[in-house]
């Protein structure tokens, strides 16, 4: 019986193994460590969204608060599924998005400062990902990555490899 039920258990291992965890923005702080609240007021003028996002506003680059702020070295490695905003970085011939930054709300990085680096997590997938509303929220999953990045719009202090990418929908 014992032998039965230790063979079962190895066999259902795997597919426990597989499910990512669902991660929340807040466990990607580490406990003790100071929270940066957002700052929401805008860079651009909202009116002109179209031709900000088309390069036509020009000026520097927001000061991001917290561009070193410590990340959770125990998410390195781990299969996670987080909800979040994409702010395009790299766009395919096909218009797909394959490399971009995930953000916990709307508008940071484009609109708004940079959110901390640990509130931020520099995407990147194969396939990518046809982005024609920046107001939708997107499920990313993949193994995470505790490693910093920079790019021309933020430090993010979290990688990931997106391996599945979809619409959040409320339920």
């Amino acid at each position: 019986m014992k032998t039965l039920v230790l063979m079962l258990l190895l066999i259902a291992a795997p597919a426990w193994a597989g499910e990512p965890r669902t991660l929340q923005w807040p466990e990607m702080i580490p406990e003790g460590a100071p929270i940066i609240e957002p700052q929401m007021t805008p860079l651009h003028d909202l009116s002109q969204l179209s031709s900000a996002l088309a390069g036509g506003e020009s000026g520097p680059a927001a000061h991001q608060q917290g561009a070193d702020a410590p990340v959770v070295k125990a998410l390195d490695g781990k299969q996670v599924k987080l909800p979040g905003y994409v702010v395009p970085l790299e766009v395919s011939e096909e218009g797909r998005t394959t490399e971009f930054l995930l953000v916990p709300y709307y508008g940071a990085c484009i609109h708004v400062p940079p959110p901390p680096a640990n509130q931020i997590v520099h995407v990147f997938s194969e396939i990518g990902i046809k982005v024609e509303d920046l107001y939708q929220p997107y499920w990313i999953e993949g193994p995470m990555q505790v490693k910093a990045t920079s790019s021309e719009l933020a430090e993010a202090g979290y990688q990931m490899e997106a391996e599945k990418i979809y619409a959040y929908e409320l339920q």
